[in-house]
């Protein structure tokens, strides 16, 4: 059978749930917009790292994919991309030597099960402002606040305070500051 998105991610979202039922921490999140918006990821998880999930269904096409690549390459730990056999070729040719490759495969039942294909690494070239930009403006500045950063930064706009997060905090500092907020959020809506 045919897969679609919405049959791989109900499969994903239960594989992650089990995976992460004793990690009450632990994030889950659908379509989560990365670079002002350039990008979103279909799944992430958020816990002791940011790992994304792309998912590209029998009925997708990977023409998005290299625009997509180049702004989950700056912001996640490892990205998975969960895919039809048949694109599994064209996909090695287009993201990183890092990225998983699972391969989503329905049965005559109706069920998506998932092949590791290849699995992820860690993500060698971060890009500390593209991470900072995950946080909204107030939650950038009370970071910058807590730690004394934000002297003439009151009143600026939200990338400039991305820059001074980015400039000033060791990334893996950042990194920590960002999961810590976005597990934080009670409203995921933008403001």
């Amino acid at each position: 059978m045919k897969t679609r998105d919405i049959d791989i991610r109900a499969s994903l979202h239960s594989v992650l749930r089990e995976e992460h039922k004793n990690e009450p921490d632990t994030l889950i999140l659908d379509e989560l917009g990365l670079c002002q918006g350039d990008a979103r990821i279909d799944v992430a998880v958020v816990n002791g790292a940011i790992n994304g999930y792309e998912i590209k269904s029998e009925s997708d096409t990977l023409g998005r994919l290299p625009r997509q690549t180049d702004a989950y390459n700056r912001v996640f730990d490892t990205v998975t991309i969960l895919t039809a056999s048949r694109f599994i070729e064209g996909i090695e040719d287009i993201i990183p030597e890092w990225w998983g490759i699972t391969k989503a495969e329905m049965d005559a039942d109706g069920i998506v099960h998932f092949f590791p294909y290849r699995m992820p690494h860690q993500n060698p070239s971060i890009d500390p402002t593209a991470l900072a930009q995950l946080l909204w403006r107030e939650e950038a500045l009370s970071v910058l606040k807590e730690r004394g950063l934000q002297k003439g930064l009151l009143s600026k706009p939200r990338q400039l305070l991305w820059n001074a997060l980015a400039e000033q905090l060791e990334l893996r500092d950042l990194q920590d500051e960002v999961r810590k907020r976005l597990k934080a959020r009670s409203r995921w809506r933008v403001h």
